[in-house]
């Protein structure tokens, strides 16, 4: 969950900062004041599109920072491999950007990229934006939102990979018809370049090995002398350190009869001379083993250079030639197909098979999930002012399938039980798109697995008592997850857990203020939020608190 937000020089913000609490937090202020800005704000914190024009006037920089609490094994070791850890459970996302447009992200104090900041956000944090139900009327967007309520993303991502085999051999076997030489001098000389690689045999880890053999027998007289001077100053030498360590515990044992305090020493004194001993044991198994062959020394030379050759000449690191060798394999496998026809049908048959099975488990899945998601907003939707409403989501059989699937995805919705299914870009209410598309985004959220889910004035369009179902429904997702809302609407806002207020203010410059309301402050803002005669007003906001 999102426990603190700073954010300076940002856009209004001259500098905030916010510690937030568990539950339903509401965000207010009149229209302009800058709720949403605080929102931009956490956006780009998660890997947003930033530029030069969000620096607030007259400063060089803008600054954001927020920490987070996790439980999430995935993000755990997602750090530790990317090497951003911090302190267990918290992560610290920061980020800077100049005048210049120029950015700068950081995790847990480390240096990342803006790549690394929004893998980080997508553990952390789900935003849906005021807008959202217009990104909900394209038909990727509905497929992106079934597939993740449905959980099948990496099957998704396998289809689209056997997709792009399939086509990629299908080019291949096209290719191959119209450039028959062509392939064939390409053939040759990715054969050639191959059997010279095959010839070398490199081996995943062999540069690091070799290196490190290389160094030891490079410097194996000097490892023998430290190793045989030391067993000397230890054990050999007249006065050697382990005699002289045992004379000395012998002389305090026997004098520890007088006095108790010394036996602590002794102790010590004897775990110090066993320590050596099993030193010496260790030096002399080393020593034995010590390698002092030229020959082996002048072999471990001529293959790093023979490497090194390799790898100028194949234009990779000694240690990628493993890797460049695979390529080549894989390439000349390909060109070897393109000159043998029936083959190569062969292999285009059998790519377009794992394709269409993939799709078919894909094709399940969603069938299952489509039906999943229909039921759970069709029954968001009772709430929300739309009883009898049904929503569906449909899959329409492709003639030939894509990277996506086998089907196109289509999102459906009737407003009454009189009225057909529609798809849901063709519904004329502005009002009763708001619904479904908050209908949709509270069963999404509900299924999101990150602790912490960002609504900005998703409720636009929508009053009356539906606002009330609205407040009640966020606060009981409050409960499962952190929640913050910017939003419109008295009755919303009643329902939060904490609510802040955001104000305009002038000093100098305009600037925008946040802070936490409480109760008094809060009758004041939701009388302000209602509207009417102010003694009403307020009566009618200390009602709703006490309400919730």
């Amino acid at each position: 969950m999102l426990r603190a937000l700073e954010v300076s020089n940002f856009i209004l913000i001259e500098k905030v900062s916010l510690e937030i609490g568990e539950g339903f937090t509401a965000l207010t202020g009149e229209t302009g004041a800058g709720k949403s800005i605080l929102i931009d704000a956490i956006e780009l914190l998660v890997g947003g599109r930033g530029d030069g024009g969000l620096v607030r006037e007259g400063a060089e920089r803008a600054e954001l920072s927020a920490e987070f609490d996790f439980d999430d094994r995935a993000l755990a070791a997602w750090l530790s491999e990317a090497d951003l850890t911090g302190d267990d459970g918290t992560v610290i996302l920061r980020r800077t950007i100049d005048r210049s447009g120029r950015s700068r992200c950081f995790i847990n104090g480390h240096a990342a990229t803006l790549a690394q900041l929004k893998a980080a956000g997508e553990h952390l944090i789900d935003i849906h934006g005021q807008h959202e139900h217009q990104s909900l009327l394209r038909a990727a967007a509905q497929r992106a939102l079934l597939d993740s309520h449905s959980q099948c993303e990496s099957l998704v991502q396998e289809t689209a990979a056997a997709y792009r085999d399939w086509k990629r051999l299908q080019a291949v076997a096209d290719e191959a018809e119209k450039n028959f030489a062509q392939r064939e001098a390409e053939r040759a000389r990715i054969e050639e370049d191959f059997k010279d690689l095959k010839k070398l045999g490199p081996r995943e880890g062999e540069w690091q090995q070799v290196s490190a053999e290389h160094m030891r027998l490079q410097h194996g007289s000097s490892l023998l002398g430290g190793a045989q001077s030391a067993l000397e100053a230890l054990q050999e030498a007249e006065g050697a350190a382990l005699s002289q360590i045992a004379a000395v515990a012998n002389r305090l044992k026997a004098l520890s009869a007088h006095d108790d305090r010394l036996k602590s020493v002794v102790e010590m004194l004897e775990s110090a001379e066993a320590q050596a001993g099993e030193a010496v044991r260790e030096l002399r198994n080393y020593a034995s083993r010590v390698d002092l062959d030229p020959q082996a020394l002048r072999d471990a030379e001529a293959r790093i250079e023979a490497l090194h050759a390799a790898g100028r000449k194949y234009r990779v690191r000694p240690e990628e030639l493993p890797v460049r060798f695979a390529e080549l394999e894989k390439r000349l496998a390909e060109l070897e197909l393109a000159v043998n026809p029936e083959a190569l049908k062969r292999e285009v048959a059998a790519a377009q098979g794992r394709y269409e099975s993939t799709a078919k488990r894909l094709s399940a899945k969603r069938r299952a999930g489509a039906e999943a998601l229909g039921k759970a907003v069709s029954a968001g939707m009772q709430k929300l002012a739309m009883a009898g409403g049904r929503f569906a989501v449909s899959l329409r059989k492709l003639e030939e399938g894509g990277s996506q699937g086998l089907e196109d995805v289509e999102f459906e919705v009737s407003s009454h039980p009189s009225l057909p299914l529609r798809p849901l870009a063709k519904v004329a209410s502005g009002g009763e798109l708001s619904r479904v598309s908050l209908a949709i985004q509270l069963v999404a959220a509900s299924a999101s697995p990150v602790g912490a889910l960002v609504f900005d004035e998703i409720d636009s369009g929508i009053g009356g008592a539906v606002a009330e179902t609205i407040g009640k429904a966020l606060r009981q997702l409050g409960r499962q997850r952190q929640v913050l809302c910017v939003t419109h609407l008295p009755q919303v806002a009643a329902s939060g857990n904490d609510q802040w207020g955001v104000s305009k203010f002038a000093k100098g410059k305009l600037s925008v203020a946040v802070e936490k309301l409480d109760r008094a402050a809060r009758v004041a803002e939701l009388a302000r939020m209602l509207g009417g005669a102010e003694s009403t007003a307020r009566k009618h906001a200390a009602e709703l608190l006490d309400e919730t």
